[in-house]
């Protein structure tokens, strides 16, 4: 059996003070894991429930914040506790807005909750401390954890009490490092990888063959079979996959010497016939009737 107390101040007016940020804790562990309502006892509220295989009870003294010791001392005696079965949840000044600590007991350092538990139990409970901030004097501080959370602190308020919720059974279990693991994934989760390929992109072929048409291919040509004749067709070949030829080449491609499929008078250019190669025999007589006749 564990006993895991939560400081704060009872009552709506204090409701969303710094000061309550362990009233919050508890009550986000209580509703993240089903345990039982909160009842009144030990001069407070109190709800019970399994966490890692162990049974825990949740508190938050009704006492107000100078008086936590008398309701945590309650509890304790009722269940036959020690200190090192209590786990106190509180506020602190000294740590960074959203920051998280583990402590297995020590001194108060002003807290006027831990105060009077130690009164009460000694300074034997270890503590989950939990960053608020600091106002930057220490007069202000009473005034400071007095007041509500602002709008901005809900940046880092939220995953903090998720990321404890998800811890619990960690923590209850005795494992500090992945409790705190589990805060610091909700306060930083990983960035997701970014995906460079373009949506609905074709699959790439294997080199040598690709299977993705060029720049400018009109829409509905299959992969690899864009229009146009190859690089060096003779003018006036048709578009797109060349007819197979006589050469018994494969469809599509020219034969390396054209000359070899022409016949033999068109394998190459014949002079046009001169008439002044052939010489004119006929007599004038001839001539002249040839011209008359």
């Amino acid at each position: 059996m564990k006993l895991w107390v939560g400081l704060g101040n009872p009552g709506a007016r204090y409701a969303g003070n710094r000061h309550n940020i362990g009233f919050m804790a508890v009550e986000r562990i209580a509703a993240a894991h089903g345990f039982g309502p909160w009842r009144a006892r030990f001069q407070g509220l109190a709800a019970d429930g399994m966490l890692g295989g162990d049974k825990v009870l949740l508190l938050r003294p009704g006492t107000f914040m100078n008086l936590s010791g008398q309701s945590v001392r309650a509890a304790a005696d009722f269940l036959k506790l020690d200190p090192a079965d209590i786990t106190v949840f509180h506020d602190e000044i000294d740590l960074a807005p959203g920051r998280l600590r583990l402590k297995p007991g020590g001194g108060h350092a002003g807290h006027n909750g831990l105060r009077s538990i130690s009164v009460h139990l000694g300074d034997g409970c270890a503590r989950v401390r939990l960053g608020v901030g600091h106002p930057g004097h220490k007069d202000a501080v009473p005034d400071y954890v007095l007041h509500d959370f602002s709008k901005a602190d809900q940046d880092w308020l939220e995953p903090l009490l998720q990321g404890i919720a998800d811890g619990a059974a960690a923590l209850a279990q005795g494992d500090g490092a992945r409790f705190q693991n589990a805060v610091a994934l909700r306060l930083a989760p990983p960035k997701p990888k970014r995906n460079t390929a373009p949506p609905n992109a074709p699959p790439q072929g294997p080199p040598g063959n690709p299977l993705r048409n060029p720049p400018g291919t009109p829409s509905g040509t299959p992969p690899g079979n864009a229009p146009g004749n190859p690089p060096g067709s003779p003018p006036g070949s048709p578009s797109g996959n060349l007819p197979e030829n006589p050469s018994g080449n494969p469809p599509g491609n020219l034969p390396q010497n054209m000359a070899d499929n022409l016949p033999e008078n068109l394998a190459e250019p014949q002079p046009a016939p001169s008439l002044a190669a052939t010489p004119d025999t006929r007599s004038a007589l001839q001539k002249l009737m040839d011209r008359f006749g």
